[in-house]
């Protein structure tokens, strides 16, 4: 897979869109903002012939978000091991002072099938378990594009290490991004973390393709009744990474947990290494949302620094 195999259909304007997937008799007859992101703004677009389309909207210099999501969910679909919105296509609008777009299904509520949880954690351990290496362009971890987390770039520049990637391409930007946020003292330990994360990280039994931020508000129930995905930040790392941001805020069930240890094994120590793991992701919120993240940063430096 390269970045230009999934097909999207780029349009210059949702007349067109709405015009190129459904008819040129079809209009939008009732747009409802849909609440719940903090990136994009979302709706839910009904046409004259009762069909219902969910809309993403940014900037128009923005649209590379949308790129960069259809390609991720476009990996994730590949590998037919759990359920994504299918995506027809990305745009910009100049009308209304102009904006981006991505078009979707829209996924009307369902009610959850029995064994739920244990199901998601089934198909999300098969996902794990897909080969992968199409995905890198010719090493082990990374994608063959940089894409997003949250609104923020993300690097994936191909490695054939699993712990100098994550290195290099998470722990690494993050802490430059938020340099002003550290004393000379954090710093060194900044320092000493990235230069021992080999006696602390292990590398995977296997490659495995990420979510990239797994947390339970990038979890709905599809049409089918089961777990699917959306918002991805995809790219091939260690399972354990998509298993730790799974718990980073709230958790999922412990029935998630005990089913994905059934199928799949867990390298040994997997919850010493869950923290730091987690930093990225905090790092993250850090450099986008503010210093009421640096304390859980702090702490998650010093525990691994000092022990």
């Amino acid at each position: 897979m390269d970045s230009t195999s999934i097909s999207l259909q780029h349009v210059t304007s949702l007349e067109s869109a709405i015009s190129l997937f459904w008819g040129s008799g079809r209009r939008i007859v009732q747009k409802e903002r849909v609440f719940g992101g903090d990136i994009n703004q979302a709706f839910r677009l009904t046409l004259s012939d009762g069909t219902h389309l969910f809309m993403k909207t940014n900037d128009k210099q923005n649209k590379c978000f949308f790129t960069a999501e259809a390609v991720g969910l476009a990996a994730i679909a590949q590998c037919r091991a759990v359920g994504t919105p299918h995506v027809f296509c990305a745009g910009t609008e100049e009308d209304g002072g102009g904006f981006s777009f991505l078009l979707m299904e829209f996924i009307q509520g369902a009610g959850r099938i029995r064994h739920y949880w244990e199901t998601f954690a089934h198909e999300l351990a098969a996902l794990h378990q897909a080969p992968a290496a199409e995905f890198t362009g010719g090493g082990k971890y990374g994608f063959i594009q940089d894409n997003y987390i949250g609104r923020r770039e993300q690097q994936n520049t191909v490695h054939d290490s699993w712990v100098s990637f994550f290195r290099d391409c998470r722990l690494e930007p993050q802490f430059r991004q938020a340099v002003h946020y550290f004393s000379t003292s954090d710093l060194k330990m900044v320092d000493r973390l990235l230069s021992h994360l080999d006696e602390i990280l292990v590398e995977p039994e296997q490659p495995s393709l990420l979510h990239g931020d797994l947390w339970s508000g990038n979890v709905i129930t599809g049409k089918d009744g089961k777990a699917w995905m959306i918002d991805p930040a995809v790219y091939v790392g260690h399972a354990e990474a998509d298993l730790a941001m799974t718990e980073l805020f709230g958790g999922f069930p412990r029935e998630f947990y005990d089913a994905y240890r059934e199928a799949a094994s867990w390298q040994p120590g997997y919850e010493s290494r869950r923290d730091l793991y987690n930093l990225y992701q905090l790092l993250n919120h850090l450099n986008m949302f503010g210093g009421s993240y640096l304390t859980s940063v702090k702490r998650i430096l010093s525990f691994y620094v000092e022990n």
